[in-house]
This record gives C-alpha cells, sequence and structure tokens, in this order.
C-alpha cells in the first residue's frame, strides 16, 4: 500500500453553455439609453430604477461593460450639447441663471444615473481604470458646457463684470455668484483657478493699481489708509460670501501689494498728515490703523518703526540740549515724563504693545537723555521737588506712580553712579531740615534703588535714616541728663551724622553766637563722655534756628532761619546797622554763602527783616544792612529760606563731576583685579570689553581710565605685560 502513488483530484468547471440572445447588449442598453433620455428630460417618475439597475447589473455581468461605459459617455454628451446651446442662447443676466438652472439639473440627473449604473461604478470601473460615473459628469460638464467656445470667455467676463459692480457699491446677486463658483470648484481646483482665479487676481491688481494711485493724489494719509482698510474688509467679505476660501490670502495679498507696500514711503512721508502727524496730534485710530495696515507687508512696521525712532530721538535731543529748558530741572524732567507718558499711550493703544516699538522708544530714550551730562544731577532734583512739597496731600497709590516713573528715567541713565551722588546731597538736604514730605516715600525710592542696583548703591541711603532714629535717642539721653544745667539758655537739635553714610562736606568754620556756642560745648563733652574714641566738626551751613522776634510797635514774630542767617541777625541785638565787611568780619561766613544769606534776609519781599542801601537785588560788599523795624507779617511764624541754586554752577558741577571720576577709579582697578583674578591672562580689548560689561550697570567708563588704571595696577605689580607680546597682560598672585 505504501508504494502505491498519491494521486491528485482536480475539478472541472460546470460544461453546459449558457446561450445569450445574440441582441441582448442592444436591446438592454436601448432601454437604459431611453432611460437616461427621460432622466435628462425631467420624466423619471415613470420609470422603474429596480428594473434598470438589474439591466445595468445583467450588462456587466455579461461582459458588455465597455459597451455600457461607451454608451453612457455618448449620450451623456449628446445631452450636454444640448444643454449648452440652451446655456449660449440665454441673455444678459439670464445666462447665469440659465447655466446654474442647468447645473443643478444635470447633478440631478447624474445622481439618477449613477445610482441606476452603481453595480458598473464598483466592479467595471475600478477593474478598467476607468472614470467612475459622478466624475464622468463633471468632466463632461466642464468640457463640453463649460469650455465650449461661446461659454468660457462668456462666463469669465460675466463674473468679473459682477465683481467690478460691486466693487464700485452696486448690489449684485451674491447667492447665484456663490453657486457659479462652486460649480467651478466643483469641477476640481484646477478649473477653479485657471477659469476664473487667475484672472480674478490680475483683473483685481490693475484695479487696485489705479485707485490706490487716484487715492494717493487726492486724499490725506489717514483717509487713504481709511479707504484702504476698507477695500480690505470688502475683498475678505467677497471671500467668505462666494469664493473659495483659500482665495483669501492671494486677493488679500493683491491689494496689500497694490494698495500699501507699493505706497508705503510716501504714505509715512506724507506732508501734514504721515506718521509725525500723527504722532503730534495723538491721533490714535489713524495710528493704529497704520500699524494692522502695514504689519501685513514685509517690511512694514520697520518703516514706520525707524520713523517714529528717529521723531523721537530728534525730539528728544531737542529738549535734552534746549538751553531754555535747562533753566528749570524740574520741568525738563516733567517735560520728559510726559514725552515717554505720550509715546507709552501710542504703543498701547495704537501699536497693539508691539514689544519692538517699546524696544525703540526704550533706546530712543536711553539716546538722548544721556546726551545732557546733568540728566542725573536734574533727574535728582525732580525727586528733591516731589518729596519736599509736590507730593504733599497725594495718596500712596500716586505717589507710587511717581517713583515708578523716575525709576524708569533712572533706568536710562548711564552714569547711574552720578545721581547717587546727587541723590545722596539733596536727601540730607531733606532729612536734616525736616522738608521731606513722607519717610515712606523716601523709604520706598530706596527700595526700589536697591532692587535696581544691589545693597552696594543704597546701603549708605540707609545708613543716614538709621542716624536720624540714633539722633534722637542721643538728644533724649542728653536733656535727661544734662537738662537741669542748660537753664534759659537756648534749646539744642542736634543730629550726629556718621562721616561714610553722609555727603562729604567741607568743613567750614562759622562764627557761632556765644550763647550757642556755650550749649554746643555743652553737648560735646555729654556726647564724647559717653562714646569713646569719636570726634565731632560742627556742619553749620547744614543747621537751621527758630528766633524769637520783636519788631516796631511791640509786633513778635518766630523767624525760621538757617544757621548763618541766625549768625547774621543774631548781630543786630547789638548794632543797628552793620556793613557787608563788618558782617563778613563778624561771623566768618564763606563770601557766596554770605550773599545768599543776606539776599534771602533783605531782597525777598514779604521776608525781608533787614533792609538794605543801596536797594538792589544783588549783594554786593559796599551794602549796609539795618534791622527792619517796619517788618509786618500776617503769620506769627514767618519761614525765610536761603536763596538756593536749585541746579549746580559750572565751577560746583565741575568739581562734582571731579569727584565721580575720583570715586570710579577704585571700582574701576577692583573690575580689572576680579577679571585678571579668573582669566589670569587677557589681552588689552577683552580687558577693555569686560570691565566696560562689568561696571555698565553703574556708569561707561572710558577706555582712557581704563588704561591708566591698568599701569597704575602694573606699577603697583598687581598685573605685568607679557615680555613678547605688549598687548597681553598677565595676573600677578
Amino acid at each position: 500500500m505504501s508504494a502505491q502513488k498519491k494521486r491528485n483530484f482536480q475539478i472541472e468547471a460546470f460544461k453546459h453553455r449558457v446561450v445569450v440572445d445574440p441582441k441582448y447588449a442592444e436591446k438592454t442598453w436601448t432601454i437604459l439609453e431611453h432611460a437616461i433620455k427621460e432622466i435628462y428630460n425631467h420624466n423619471a417618475s415613470g420609470l422603474s430604477f429596480e428594473e434598470l439597475y438589474r439591466n445595468a447589473y445583467n450588462m456587466v455581468l455579461h461582459k458588455f461593460g465597455e459597451k455600457l461605459y461607451s454608451g453612457l459617455v455618448r449620450t451623456m454628451t449628446y445631452h450636454l450639447m444640448e444643454i449648452s446651446k440652451s446655456i449660449e442662447v440665454a441673455q444678459g443676466e439670464l445666462f447665469l441663471e440659465e447655466l446654474n438652472r442647468k447645473w443643478a439639473e444635470h447633478n440631478k440627473a447624474l445622481q439618477m444615473i449613477r445610482d441606476i449604473l452603481m453595480y458598473m461604478d464598483r466592479t467595471f470601473i475600478p477593474s478598467t481604470h476607468k472614470t467612475p460615473v459622478h466624475e464622468l459628469g463633471l468632466n463632461l460638464w466642464r468640457d463640453v458646457v463649460i469650455h465650449s467656445s461661446k461659454t468660457q470667455s462668456r462666463l469669465l467676463d460675466t463674473l468679473l463684470e459682477l465683481v467690478l459692480r460691486e466693487r464700485n457699491g452696486d448690489v449684485i446677486n451674491r447667492g447665484l455668484m456663490r453657486n457659479i463658483i462652486k460649480m467651478l470648484m466643483d469641477l476640481g481646483s484646477n478649473v477653479y483657478q485657471e477659469d476664473f482665479e487667475k484672472h480674478f487676481l490680475e483683473v483685481s491688481a490693475d484695479f487696485y493699481r489705479c485707485e490706490s494711485q487716484e487715492f494717493i493724489e487726492s486724499c490725506d494719509c489717514g483717509n487713504y489708509l481709511k479707504k484702504a482698510e476698507r477695500r480690505l474688509n470688502e475683498e475678505m467679505e467677497r471671500v467668505s460670501h462666494y469664493l473659495d476660501a483659500k482665495s483669501e490670502a492671494k486677493i488679500t495679498s493683491v491689494v496689500e501689494k497694490e494698495m500699501i507696500e507699493s505706497h508705503m514711503n510716501r504714505l509715512v512721508h506724507m506732508e501734514s498728515s504721515g506718521l509725525v502727524n500723527m504722532l503730534v496730534d495723538d491721533k490714535y485710530e489713524d495710528l493704529g490703523r497704520m500699524y494692522n495696515l502695514f504689519r501685513r507687508v514685509q517690511n512694514g512696521l520697520l518703516i514706520v518703526r525707524d520713523v517714529m525712532t528717529a521723531y523721537i530721538r530728534d525730539t528728544g535731543k531737542h529738549l535734552v540740549t534746549d538751553p531754555e529748558r535747562l533753566r528749570d530741572p524740574v520741568d525738563f524732567v516733567q517735560r520728559l515724563l510726559d514725552m515717554k507718558d505720550k509715546y507709552d499711550k501710542i504703543i498701547s493703544l495704537a501699536f497693539n504693545n508691539d514689544k519692538t516699538f517699546q524696544n525703540a522708544l526704550n533706546s530712543s530714550f536711553e539716546y538722548f537723555i544721556n546726551l545732557n551730562a546733568r540728566s542725573p544731577e536734574f533727574i535728582s532734583l525732580f525727586v528733591d521737588d516731589k518729596l519736599r512739597k509736590g507730593l504733599r496731600g497725594v495718596s500712596e497709590e500716586d505717589v507710587e506712580v511717581v517713583l515708578d516713573k523716575v525709576m524708569m528715567l533712572f533706568r536710562y541713565l548711564q552714569e547711574k553712579d552720578v545721581f547717587e551722588k546727587y541723590y545722596k546731597q539733596h536727601l540730607a538736604k531733606r532729612l536734616l531740615s525736616g522738608k521731606t514730605v513722607s519717610d515712606d516715600a523716601e523709604r520706598s525710592l530706596i527700595v526700589k534703588l536697591k532692587t535696581e542696583c544691589g545693597y552696594q548703591f543704597t546701603s549708605k541711603l540707609e545708613g543716614m535714616f538709621t542716624d536720624m532714629k540714633t539722633s534722637q535717642d542721643t538728644m533724649h539721653g542728653f536733656y535727661t541728663a544734662v537738662g537741669p544745667q542748660l537753664g534759659d539758655s537756648p534749646t539744642l537739635t542736634v543730629q550726629v551724622l556718621t562721616t561714610g553714610s553722609w555727603p562729604t562736606q567741607p568743613s567750614v568754620t562759622c562764627n557761632l553766637p556765644a550763647e550757642i556756642m556755650w550749649v554746643c560745648e555743652k553737648f560735646k563733652s555729654y556726647y564724647l563722655g559717653t562714646h569713646t574714641g569719636r570726634r565731632l566738626s560742627w556742619q553749620t551751613n547744614m543747621g537751621t534756628a527758630d528766633l524769637k522776634t520783636t519788631f516796631g510797635k511791640g509786633q513778635k514774630h518766630e523767624l525760621n532761619v538757617s544757621t548763618y542767617q541766625m549768625c547774621v541777625l543774631m548781630l543786630f541785638n547789638n548794632a543797628d546797622q552793620l556793613t557787608y565787611k563788618e558782617i563778613e568780619q563778624a561771623t566768618e561766613i564763606p563770601a557766596t554763602d554770605l550773599k545768599r544769606c543776606l539776599q534771602s534776609l533783605a531782597c525777598v519781599k514779604g521776608k525781608n527783616v533787614l533792609r538794605k542801601e543801596p536797594m538792589s537785588k544783588d549783594i554786593v560788599e559796599d551794602d549796609t544792612f539795618f534791622f527792619n523795624d517796619k517788618f509786618t507779617s500776617k503769620f506769627f511764624k514767618v519761614k525765610i529760606g536761603t536763596v538756593v541754586a536749585q541746579r549746580e554752577s559750572e565751577p560746583e558741577n565741575l568739581e562734582t563731576r571731579q569727584r565721580v571720576e575720583e570715586d570710579r577709579k577704585p571700582q574701576i582697578e577692583a573690575a580689572i583685579v576680579r577679571i585678571m583674578k579668573s582669566r589670569r591672562v587677557l589681552d588689552h580689548n577683552n580687558i577693555v570689553a569686560e570691565v566696560t560689561k562689568q561696571l555698565q550697570a553703574r556708569f561707561l567708563p572710558n577706555p582712557v581710565v581704563i588704561k591708566k588704571r591698568i599701569e597704575s595696577l602694573i606699577e603697583r605689580e598687581f598685573l605685568e605685560r607679557d615680555k613678547t607680546d605688549r598687548k597681553l597682560y598677565r595676573y600677578l598672585a
């Protein structure tokens, strides 16, 4: 059994032949062809779709799919040619309506035909790679109807004419337009683009080129931008109503190019209405419109930003270099703040808080504020004015707003150490005269400076507040210990200032009245007795005094004066008249201070407790002074301020500058040593760059000064020059 061969079995097809009627295909197709004609003639209600489907099914099954397909193409082509003729003869506005109606009918017919031929669609067409029935119907409509010689150009012209009419303000049938455009899109994106969109964009470019030229010649900048914005919105609306959504980017690009990009420079620089005029007149709406339109085109915002920056720099430069403005430092700074507020508001309301515009504004302010070497002094004087009287009665929130604005200007300063120098002087005067509006405001500003520049920047300022508190405790101790011995002598209040924390003041000699001197000596002996290793020197130029004074007819007043003024007035207890020379000799007050002091006592209306002969505003050495018996005031307390030079004179400014330069030397040297300690070897240019980088938060060091400090460090053997390359430095441990 095992040796027997395995046998293979094969199943053969059934041999019986089905005999098909030779005219079967022809008869069946005639039935289907008749049905297609009836569908196109709107007589489909009498047809049996089930029977028609079975006929089509059997034709495909009996391998007559090719006959069925070619017959379909022939029949549909014939009917579409008839439809095309009826469309072509439609006149005027009926043309589009006829086309739209026939298209709707064709779609409906196509749906029925596809249902009948569904089996062919599913089997025969995929296997022979032919076009499916629905797609075939669209292609034939395209080729026979839309691309017919008489319809194609007429359709395009009609559509473009309707768009033009709508642009010119006419009302058109948007629903009809939407249907026709959708038809083109349904026929394929290529048909929509080639038959309509390409020509639509070309015609639109020509239209807007001409219109923009017309507008630019007749409109100002603001009106032109309104028209451009309206046109842009109209085109976007047109797309949303009846064009392909993908056309939006293309048509808006055309409008942007022709109406904005082609005229950018002319619009921005337009005389009497361009960007600069909009900035000057705070035209937020026009500026916002310009920003929104120009941001749509390449380099649009760059042009706006550059023109704005150039104008701000020019305006700012004029402001900080105008001799008229420099006379009043407080007004000078207020104008800077107003200018910053103005452009902040423009950037916020019109330029969408654009960071690049904000950066341009900041760099412009930094540029022109530092053109004026006295900006740090003026900002400090502004703070001084506000904290003395300008913020009296103002809410805490408003005080913070003012201080924040000051800090904003402070950040622009390249010479922050110069500001610190002046701020310390002005703060000292406020604290010692008790003239500050609010200690909280003073401390708030110091906290802001500390946050901005670090502890080192404000440590001495904080020390000044500590001294003021300590002095109160010292005076309490003095009167507790020595009070009974003082009797009827003048009441003394002393503020003991730590030398390092307060601005260095040259110790000026001044002959105090004997009764004052006695009390001062009592305090000195008490203070030195309670503190070992300390030395006191009187700063008479920083003090104040209250004097009880009796004028003619027994009229009494209390005068609030400076220490110098007190020394001068006390001389008139023993004399009715004194010459300038005699006063100078008796008090030994420095000439400039004495002249200011006498000016405030004799030349200020309502405060003139002395008379001078001859009467004039200026004090000269030949003047004679008399006690003014006829002085009257409606106030019992009369405050006589010294005529203070609000800003430093040129020699004083020069002296402050020299002190600042001296203070910078050790800071530059410390930076050089820090850098060389970490790098060990470095060339000259890199040292200069590193030092500048480290110190720019406080000031911009001068490369010449850095070079001198390097020379000094080489002399003191902190560094040495390389023996082969003289520009290379080495750190010596």
